[in-house]
């Protein structure tokens, strides 16, 4: 079972993939493409040329677990990159608005606080 949480990264990888490679081959490409360490916990998620179909993938500590979700009917929406960018990292928040089909361009985020912020 992969677990979502805000605490982990999220790879959004922008090249479209054959939805039916599995744990080696999109292992492969977040170490090769995306020059990233598959084993780190973080979570890489690829779609597919459509964009109907999603597959997460995730490092558990003893092997890789994926998710995958086709959907019937629409596509996913993809967050806006910058024309060389093969990957992004998006927010815990941002990757449930792309699986629930909501509209990244119309979501409004209101202030809350960031650890990040504090000033020391």
């Amino acid at each position: 079972m992969i677990a979502l949480n805000p605490d982990c990264r999220y790879f959004l990888y922008r090249i479209p993939v054959n939805i039916n490679k599995s744990f080696y081959s999109l292992a492969a490409i977040v170490r090769e493409q995306m020059h990233t360490a598959p084993v780190s916990r973080d979570v890489f998620i690829f779609l597919n040329n459509k964009r109907n179909q999603i597959k997460l993938l995730v490092w558990q500590g003893d092997g890789f677990a994926i998710f995958h979700k086709r959907l019937e009917e629409g596509t996913f929406e993809l967050p806006v990159f910058l024309h060389d960018q093969q990957h992004v990292v998006i927010s815990y928040s941002q990757l449930i608005l792309i699986l629930q089909g909501i509209s990244l361009n119309r979501v409004h985020y209101r202030k809350r606080f960031h650890r990040e912020n504090i000033n020391h």
